[in-house]
């Protein structure tokens, strides 16, 4: 059943479960075959789109701003030309759940429907819906959409399984596949990858925790590292990399206890992976090795989620804000009020109306049949489990939020609110931080 589409508005896997999945796919490409995948009606405009007007010159990475539309209006005569009046279903975006991050809801899925409308498609030309959390149905979407004619697929999927066996019904049909923030590395295919730089995210990570070692004067760190769902996720492990490179001197998924950190005087005690990103599980991780080990002063986060769920359990235990480190990524409200408060050391902020731009401007090129220019195909991204594995990838820039920086990166752009931060900080940490 296709979930409802949403307008305006994260290892290693088990050969059963990799074998379940397949036989999904197989069944999912049975069906797709028996549907439509016609271009759909036109209408006149497809004369007037006759000519290809090609990409834009003046459309780079660094030409995306928080005024979506004055970039995405660019795109609209090559929209017209790669649409061609068509009145069916041509960009299809499954996102995947509303759990393992807040973003995909309060941020993705309007971000995407703003850039593109503004680059002039039409609601029917394409459907931004959300996977709930559901291998089967993040796989039936992609299905659906298929069987509406779709061209191009935007797909961030639930684990590695689900996005083989998409990519596998995308290659069927010769649909385009646009990994969309979580890269999924297919054996063939026409693929793609949008996002931003994950070894990068790790990184600022890893040198906001040592700079919070100081900050805090926790100069004798004991620390424990929650990493993300490196069960699901390939970017967990990039995230993980980035930080144990920057922290411990390795650039590795995971580091054996004990090791000491390059700079302020922490030593790793223990570390595990939150399975799925499920925040809750993380907690509990968090939780028994801390009550194994109460000299646990410090832990590194994948994300904010994680980040909240370790300081759920700190505050529960009698801990202070302000002298037991923690990280995150993904800048949000409770991030960020969390960092005013002094229980966060500081978060990751990927602006994500930069990656959906990003995004619908790849889609539409591909989607032309033109050639995706070096301005936004720029890197490569290359699958942490196999080094020979890799794909062509458009990588933004991310920004590491303190209170420093709070109200000129993540309040300016809007992505959070000064009322929604201080809401949950009080106003008078705002008025002290500067926040407004």
């Amino acid at each position: 059943m296709r979930t409802q589409q949403i307008l305006g508005g994260q290892g290693s896997h088990k050969l059963r479960r990799m074998s379940q999945l397949s036989l999904v796919a197989v069944a999912a490409i049975g069906a797709a075959a028996c549907g439509s995948t016609s271009g759909g009606t036109t209408t006149s405009s497809s004369s007037a789109a006759a000519h290809n007007p090609g990409v834009p010159s003046s459309l780079t990475l660094s030409s995306f701003t928080p005024d979506i539309a004055s970039t995405m209006s660019l795109l609209k005569p090559l929209t017209t030309y790669a649409t061609k009046g068509s009145t069916s279903l041509l960009v299809g975006v499954v996102l995947p759940d509303t759990t393992s991050s807040t973003r995909w809801v309060q941020n993705d899925a309007p971000y995407l429907t703003d850039a593109f409308a503004d680059a002039g498609f039409t609601s029917a030309q394409f459907n931004v819906q959300n996977a709930q959390g559901s291998d089967p149905t993040q796989i039936d979407d992609a299905t659906a959409d298929i069987n509406l004619g779709a061209k191009v697929l935007v797909v961030c999927p639930l684990d590695g399984p689900t996005g083989v066996a998409i990519a596998a019904l995308a290659a069927a049909h010769n649909v385009v596949l646009i990994d969309y923030d979580r890269a999924i590395f297919p054996s063939s295919g026409k693929t793609y990858y949008v996002s931003f730089d994950n070894e990068k995210v790790g990184e600022l990570i890893g040198n906001g925790f040592l700079s919070c070692l100081t900050s805090e004067k926790v100069t004798a760190g004991q620390t424990f590292v929650l990493n993300g769902g490196e069960d699901t996720d390939p970017n967990a492990i990039s995230f993980a990399s980035g930080y144990n490179k920057v922290v411990w001197g390795q650039a590795a998924k995971s580091v054996t206890a004990p090791a000491t950190s390059t700079a302020g005087g922490a030593t790793l005690v223990g570390e595990n992976f939150a399975p799925g990103w499920n925040n809750t599980q993380g907690g509990t991780i968090f939780q028994q090795a801390y009550t194994a080990n109460p000299k646990i002063n410090s832990s590194i986060e994948a994300n904010d989620g994680l980040a909240s769920a370790v300081i759920t359990d700190l505050q529960t235990d009698g801990v202070k804000a302000g002298t037991f480190p923690t990280t995150g990524q993904d800048a949000t409200v409770q991030g960020m009020a969390y960092i005013l408060e002094g229980w966060q050391c500081g978060s990751v902020y990927k602006p994500i109306y930069l990656e959906a731009q990003d995004a619908v401007v790849m889609a539409t090129i591909l989607l032309s049949g033109n050639t995706v220019p070096p301005a936004i195909l720029n890197s490569t991204t290359v699958d942490p489990t196999s080094s020979s594995i890799s794909e062509p990838a458009s990588l933004l820039t991310p920004t590491w939020v303190t209170k420093a920086n709070m109200e000129s990166t993540v309040v300016k752009d809007a992505f959070d609110t000064a009322s929604a931060i201080c809401a949950i900080a009080g106003a008078a940490l705002c008025t002290t931080d500067g926040i407004s």
